[in-house]
C-alpha cells in the first residue's frame, strides 16, 4: 500500500449518473487524473438512494472503469451527498483558554468546534460538516486562524450542515456492498466548489449552482469562506421529464432532444428550425419546433434559477456577491443558460469547469459533469483522505456509528482551510 499513499478516488453518485475519478497527487502538489469511469444511475431519486442493488452496480462499474483505465486497485472513496434532506443552520460557541501562559492551541479550536455542535439536531438529522465563518478572541473579531495567540475567552460562528442519518447510511451500505471503503462523506456543493471556484472568486463572493439530475446545489461564498448552503430537488430530469409530457416523446428520446438541441432562451435562438422525432410504435414520426422545445425548457430553468435567487436572499449575502453566479453540473449544459442566468438573477453568470489539474486525463474530465467528481478528490487531498492509508484504518472499522464519529471528528480540519 505505501506506493499509493498520495491516490484519491472522488466517487460522485448522482441522480443520472454515478462518476468515478482516481487521482494522484506529486510532490510538488499536482493533481493528475489517473482514470475516469462514469455508469448510468437510476437507483436515486432526487439525490437519495431508493434502490440498494441498482445503485451498488453503477458503483462497480464506474469505479471498475476507473480502475482499468488507472490501473490502480481501489480500496476506498471519497463520497458526495446531496438530496432536499440537507439542512443548514448558524451556530455560535465559545470557551475559555485555561493554558499557563494563555495561548491558544489546536486543542483549544477543537474544544470549540465541539462546544459548536451543542445545538438541537432533531433525532433523523446528523451533523455532517461544522465549518467555522470567523473565530473572536477576546471581543477581537474577523480572525480566520486563532492557533498561537493569546487570549482569555475564544468564540467562534459556524455553519453548520445536516444531513438524514438513513441517507448517509443508505450511501454507506451501498459503497460497501459495492466492495470499498467510505473515505469520507462530503456535501456535494462544497466538493464542486473546490473544482470551479478560483480563491479570488471566494473572496469577493460568489454564487456556485450546480445543477445535476435530481438535485440543484446552491453555495453562497463570501470572504473565503461558505456563508450559505441549499439543496434544490429540482433538476436537469425535471426538465426530461416536461419535454417528455410536453412533446409526448419517450423518456430517451426527450432526453436527446435536451441534450442535441435543447435552448434555454427562446430569444436567443437563431434558426427555428423543425426537429423530426421518431414515432412511437410504428406511428409516423413527430416533427417538434426548435422554440416549443425551447420554452418547455427555458420555463423549469427559470424556476430552478427563481428559487436560487430566493436562496440567495435568504443568505443575507446577495449585496455582498461580487463575482456573480458560476453555473455547472449537467444541467448546466443547455445551450444559453448563462444569459437567462444574468437576466433571472440580476448578476455576471459564467459556466463552472473543472479547474486546477495539472496532468493525465485533463481533457476527459473537463466538462462540467465533472465537476462534483473533481471536487471530491480536490477535497480529500486538501484534507489528506487519500486511498492508500486511510484505506487500511477504515478497512478496519466498518461500523456505521464509528463512521458518523469520524465524520464528525473530521470536521475539525476545516479552519485549516480558512
Amino acid at each position: 500500500m505505501e506506493e499509493q499513499e498520495n491516490i484519491v478516488v472522488g466517487l460522485d453518485i448522482g441522480t443520472t449518473k454515478v462518476c468515478a475519478i482516481v487521482a494522484s497527487i506529486d510532490e510538488t502538489e499536482d493533481i493528475n487524473i489517473l482514470g475516469v469511469g462514469r455508469a448510468p444511475s437510476n437507483g436515486l431519486n432526487r439525490g437519495v438512494v431508493v434502490n440498494i442493488d441498482k445503485t451498488v452496480n453503477a458503483i462497480q462499474t464506474a469505479v471498475e472503469q476507473a480502475e482499468l483505465a488507472s490501473g490502480i486497485d481501489v480500496q476506498s472513496v471519497n463520497v458526495g451527498i446531496a438530496g432536499d434532506h440537507i439542512k443548514s443552520v448558524p451556530s455560535r460557541g465559545a470557551i475559555t483558554i485555561n493554558n499557563r501562559d494563555n495561548e491558544i492551541t489546536m486543542d483549544d479550536v477543537n474544544r470549540l468546534l465541539e462546544d459548536c455542535k451543542r445545538i438541537m439536531v432533531p433525532t433523523d438529522q446528523q451533523i455532517i460538516h461544522v465549518i467555522p465563518q470567523e473565530f473572536v478572541v477576546d471581543g477581537q473579531d474577523g480572525i480566520n486562524d486563532p492557533v498561537g495567540m493569546s487570549g482569555m475567552r475564544m468564540e467562534a460562528d459556524v455553519h453548520i450542515i445536516t444531513g438524514l442519518v438513513s441517507a448517509v447510511k443508505n450511501i454507506y451500505r451501498c459503497v460497501e456492498r459495492a466492495g470499498y471503503e467510505v473515505a469520507d462523506i462530503i456535501l456535494e456543493p462544497l466538493a464542486s466548489s473546490y473544482s470551479v471556484l478560483q480563491d479570488e472568486e471566494r473572496e469577493a463572493g460568489v454564487v456556485l449552482v450546480d445543477i445535476g439530475g435530481g438535485t440543484t446545489d446552491v453555495a453562497v461564498f463570501q470572504g473565503n469562506t461558505i456563508r450559505h448552503t441549499a439543496v434544490i430537488a429540482i433538476a436537469g430530469k425535471k426538465v426530461t421529464d416536461d419535454i417528455r409530457m410536453g412533446l409526448s416523446v419517450l423518456d430517451d428520446q426527450a432526453e436527446k432532444l435536451k441534450k442535441e438541441h435543447g435552448e434555454s432562451f427562446v430569444d436567443l435562438i437563431e434558426e427555428d428550425e423543425v426537429l423530426t422525432v421518431p414515432g412511437i410504435a410504428g406511428r409516423p414520426p413527430k416533427e417538434i419546433k426548435k422554440s416549443v422545445l425551447a420554452e418547455i425548457i427555458q420555463a423549469r430553468m427559470e424556476e430552478i434559477l427563481e428559487i436560487v435567487a430566493i436562496e440567495i436572499k435568504r443568505s443575507k449575502y446577495s449585496d455582498a456577491i461580487s463575482a456573480g453566479v458560476v453555473l455547472t453540473g449537467g444541467g448546466s449544459l443547455i445551450n444559453n443558460i448563462c444569459p437567462l442566468g444574468n437576466e433571472v438573477l440580476g448578476m455576471d453568470s459564467k459556466l463552472g469547469m473543472p479547474l486546477g489539474l495539472s496532468g493525465g486525463l485533463v481533457e476527459e474530465v473537463n466538462n462540467p459533469i465533472y465537476a462534483t467528481a473533481v471536487g471530491l478528490v480536490k477535497h480529500a487531498l486538501k484534507t489528506g483522505q487519500s486511498d492508500g492509508k486511510q484505506a487500511l484504518t477504515d478497512a478496519k472499522d466498518t461500523n456505521v456509528s464509528k463512521l458518523m464519529e469520524r465524520l464528525a471528528d473530521r470536521m475539525k480540519n476545516w479552519f485549516k482551510e480558512l
